[in-house]
């Protein structure tokens, strides 16, 4: 649908900075207020699985200078466990500031304001004075929930605008002009008390980018320019159907959408964010897409906590940065470690061992061959220098198959041997403990061998052998 055969012919040429040539938008988007929801049934077709077709329509790499990362372990992270106690909530806050480091890197975090609880959270955490993360809220597109933010006095808030027909249609029963009518009428509300909008576009990986959500976003870059309020946008991947390949169709093309947000509804870099799910495991890799094509901010939650299968985890998306920008800017990646611990100590809430930076055993080797190298050079089988980055050096766990180097490597490591004090798997106690750890196996045990159970028969070895002074348990 165009709009007026004269303001089409009237659209501005204007240079454009990045490549110095002059251009003029092809198209003019407006609202399609179609009579019967576009589904996209070709794609998701409820009974077979989803479809990603092609294109080939190409956009280009156009990652931000500033890049950042906004968290909402309190809002959807809360979403899929039991309630954050007040005083959980304000400790994981000031560690959250800590990992954010003094740029501010972790910019905002997003509290649910329904309960006293969660109110009392708030006001707690903005008694902090933190500058980052910024306090935030989100409700849902109604005048009622708005009220909340104003006693609060909060300065932005989210707003829940679906901006998909599954929604539009078949949820909230609107057509497509009142729904975007409805969601003005409250963003205006909060522009008229000077708070800051941020709309999340749920579901816009099922959206008619050009048919609703360009027109929408324009429409909001102007009451940006009346009201000289920023008004954030992020692009909710709530299904996780995004995905990153290069000439995917939209809505599920994640560098499409991005672009689309960006060059055609001219939402700038700095006030887009993604917010992805991990239902097809693409959460952390949707996210790094949105910052290469154009996104500042990506949304995610600690340890991937949130609905379903979750959300984007944080702690992946300070590592992607770092090797996004070729440095972390500040942030402060042991806190991440001792957040894993707040969880599993003080929540009780137990991370899969094999999740990264943060599962116990994220860093372990069982395999000899694999301890054989950590022997010889530990760059061979770690990531990084992970006791640098998250006090947690690589690690041996003794079984069957770890031989003598997993042996050696582990008593190392346990008894903080480095150099010329570092136990080879030559040595008479580790071929010693070697025998025994055969024997435990050979006579049916089918567990990895415990800490206590390894010290434990490296006294009884030292004793036989002599060496009672050489190891010394820190």
């Amino acid at each position: 649908m165009r709009q007026d055969n004269n303001a089409f012919q009237n659209r501005p040429v204007s240079m454009n900075s990045k490549n110095n040539l002059l251009q003029i938008e092809e198209h003019m988007y407006i609202l399609d207020d179609v009579q019967k929801p576009n589904v996209f049934r070709n794609m998701f077709p409820y009974e077979e699985i989803p479809k990603i077709p092609f294109n080939d329509r190409i956009v280009p790499h156009n990652m931000p200078r500033d890049i950042w990362i906004t968290d909402t372990t309190f809002r959807d992270g809360q979403q899929s466990r039991a309630p954050y106690t007040t005083e959980q909530i304000v400790r994981i806050y000031d560690m959250l500031h800590e990992l954010g480091g003094p740029n501010g890197m972790i910019r905002a975090s997003e509290f649910f304001l329904y309960s006293k609880k969660d109110r009392d959270a708030v006001y707690k955490c903005l008694e902090k004075g933190y500058k980052f993360p910024e306090v935030t809220s989100w409700i849902r597109a109604s005048q009622e929930d708005f009220k909340l933010v104003k006693e609060i006095g909060l300065k932005e808030t989210g707003i829940l605008v679906s901006c998909s027909d599954y929604h539009i249609f078949l949820k909230l029963k609107m057509t497509r002009r009142q729904a975007m009518e409805h969601y003005l009428s409250v963003i205006r509300s909060c522009l008229d008390e000077g708070i800051s909008p941020r709309c999340h576009l749920e579901d816009i990986t099922r959206a008619d980018i050009y048919g609703f959500v360009v027109p929408f976003c324009i429409e909001l870059m102007k009451l940006k320019e009346e009201y000289n309020i920023p008004i954030k946008v992020r692009a909710c991947d709530t299904m996780g159907y995004g995905v990153n390949f290069s000439g995917a169709v939209i809505p599920r093309s994640v560098q499409g959408i991005i672009y689309a947000l960006n060059t055609n509804g001219g939402v700038p870099s700095e006030l887009m964010e993604w917010h992805g799910h991990n239902d097809f495991y693409k959460a952390v890799t949707n996210s790094t897409t949105a910052w290469i094509y154009g996104c500042s901010g990506v949304n995610c939650s600690l340890f991937g906590i949130g609905e379903r299968t979750g959300n984007t985890p944080l702690e992946a998306m300070v590592f992607e940065y770092a090797q996004l920008k070729g440095s972390l800017n500040g942030m402060n990646t042991q806190v991440i470690t001792d957040l894993a611990e707040y969880y599993e100590k003080e929540i009780g809430f137990h991370i899969p061992p094999q999740t990264p930076f943060v599962g116990k055993n994220f860093n372990v080797t069982r395999a000899g061959i694999h301890a054989d190298g950590l022997l010889k050079n530990e760059e061979i089988y770690n990531i990084f220098d992970t006791e640098k980055f998250l006090r947690r050096p690589p690690i041996s766990a003794v079984s069957n198959t770890s031989g003598l180097a997993g042996i050696a490597h582990w008593i190392n490591i346990h008894y903080h041997l480095r150099d010329e004090n570092a136990m080879d798997k030559k040595s008479p106690l580790v071929i010693k403990i070697k025998e025994w750890v055969d024997k435990q196996y050979a006579d049916g045990r089918v567990t990895v061998l415990t800490d206590k159970e390894l010290v434990t028969e490296i006294g009884n070895v030292q004793k036989e052998l002599g060496m009672e002074n050489v190891l010394n348990e820190v």
